[in-house]
């Protein structure tokens, strides 16, 4: 979805012919699965990072394409919305200091991001879910000009008959909002960790991840507000899945149907069976760049999605990335997240047994929303077949099993305990994010600027979310 388009309307043989070529391209990956194409680089991280912009009254100030004319930065791109930003940073081998590495090249490009906004009476601010965002700042005159959007946004509302989407979400508070095309989608911004693993590996890994979803979703939780309701502790996972709700049994933003038990392909074969095509490009590059399938995938928003790349030599690669963690709140602590992310998944897709074989897929599901709807204080189902309360299951097991996981990958010691320590200290007092914005509402009221400034102010000073006062 990254890239941009040049046509807006599509007509009936454009998705025959795309449906053709996406058959050509799935017959092809079949042959490198069988063959043993591709790369065996393992560990190689990558993030992104989506952002707000807002102006002097910390609401969203849609202006992302001067800016980023004056950033001039290839790295940092428009989304859907001319309010929000997304920052890419350069993958790593993680073993060694590969995630401090990582961690400098995001800081740096957000100290850039900062000034050039700061010359724009603008500022940028990491946060799931904006408090100051409304109704009104969520429609298509703020939509971002480039036409991949237009086009998302006209197949969308093609697919379900130009029925209007409905937002409806029961959490603390019950949320029902109407719209007419898919800028709801820009109310959330998340961090996407990439991992690219062999591809003996990559089923386990994905696997993993999607097992691995429920802690992180709960432990990073930071977005309990949307248009000024308490609803779910990580409200972006209803919002977004109801923003591009086409219609129809099947979801595209969705936590999948099953484990990959037929190795990553069968993720692929799914995405042709089941997922209608949303943007019939006609694209020139050679079958062996797979654009067809990748271009259909990015249209498919799994919480884990698997995807097909290339690394510089062209050799096709592997990735999972990990979708269901929010932006924010601190640097501290998304770089917190992301470690504890690369050590959970790799502890669990190490084990002697596949843990996919131990907890059944409906109840990683399950426990996913839950932990989404109640956060750290959310129970749920585990390998050993108990209940565990999240916090202390997080502590108990999943921590160590992290800690194990880094180590496995090689990652120096000292940058695994500056990294878990963190998740520790947020997991034992029980304020992440989401709590602290609640903190801050019970003590000063429900005043969405105060509260944006507060955590515009605390971000900036990058302490850790748990030791953030109110």
């Amino acid at each position: 979805m990254g890239q941009e388009i040049d046509s807006l309307h599509f007509k009936h043989h454009d998705f025959q012919r795309y449906q053709a070529e996406l058959e050509r391209e799935m017959a092809l990956l079949h042959t490198w699965f069988a063959e043993g194409r591709f790369s065996a680089r393992h560990a190689i991280g990558g993030l992104e990072l989506e952002a707000w912009l807002i102006g002097g009254d910390v609401s969203p100030l849609p202006i992302n394409e001067t800016y980023l004319q004056r950033l001039a930065l290839p790295t940092v791109v428009p989304e859907l919305s001319k309010f929000n930003i997304e920052l890419n940073v350069a993958p790593q081998a993680l073993a060694g200091d590969g995630l401090d590495k990582l961690e400098r090249e995001l800081r740096a490009t957000w100290q850039r991001c900062a000034a050039v906004a700061a010359n724009l009476d603008a500022a940028v601010l990491a946060v799931g879910i904006l408090p100051t965002v409304t109704d009104r700042h969520l429609v298509a005159a703020n939509m971002s000009a480039m036409q991949r959007y237009h086009a998302l946004n006209e197949q969308v509302l093609r697919l379900r008959q130009g029925r209007p989407l409905n937002l409806n979400i029961v959490g603390r508070e019950h949320l029902h909002s109407e719209h007419h095309d898919v800028m709801l989608e820009a109310a959330a911004t998340s961090l996407q960790v990439h991992l690219q693993v062999a591809a003996d590996q990559a089923a386990r890994y994905y696997n993993a991840a999607v097992i691995a979803s429920a802690p992180l979703v709960a432990a990073a939780a930071n977005s309990p507000y949307l248009f000024g309701k308490d609803l779910w502790d990580e409200t972006r996972i209803p919002l977004f899945e109801q923003a591009v709700d086409v219609g129809g049994p099947v979801r595209r933003v969705t936590f999948g149907s099953d484990y990959a038990r037929e190795g990553m392909a069968s993720c692929f074969r799914e995405n042709i069976a089941h997922y209608p095509v949303l943007l019939p490009l006609t694209l020139k590059d050679p079958v062996e760049r797979m654009a067809h399938l990748r271009l259909h995938n990015g249209t498919i928003w799994r919480w884990n999605r698997p995807l097909l790349g290339f690394d510089d030599d062209g050799t096709p690669h592997l990735r999972i990335e990990h979708r269901v963690m929010p932006a924010g709140p601190s640097f501290s602590d998304i770089h917190a997240n992301i470690a504890f992310f690369y050590g959970l998944c790799t502890s669990l897709a190490t084990r002697a047994v596949a843990p996919e074989m131990e907890l059944r897929f409906a109840t990683a599901r399950d426990n996913f929303y839950e932990a989404a709807r109640l956060g750290l204080d959310s129970t749920i189902n585990w390998l050993d077949g108990r209940r565990w309360p999240m916090a202390q299951l997080i502590l108990k097991e999943l921590l160590p099993a992290a800690r194990r996981g880094l180590e496995g990958l090689n990652v120096d010691a000292a940058v695994i305990a500056r990294h878990l320590d963190l998740m520790e200290a947020r997991v034992a007092c029980g304020q992440n994010g989401t709590a602290w914005q609640r903190k801050f509402v019970a003590q000063y009221g429900r005043d969405m600027q105060a509260l944006t400034r507060a955590y515009q102010e605390r971000q900036r000073n990058n302490e850790p979310v748990h030791r953030w006062d109110v």
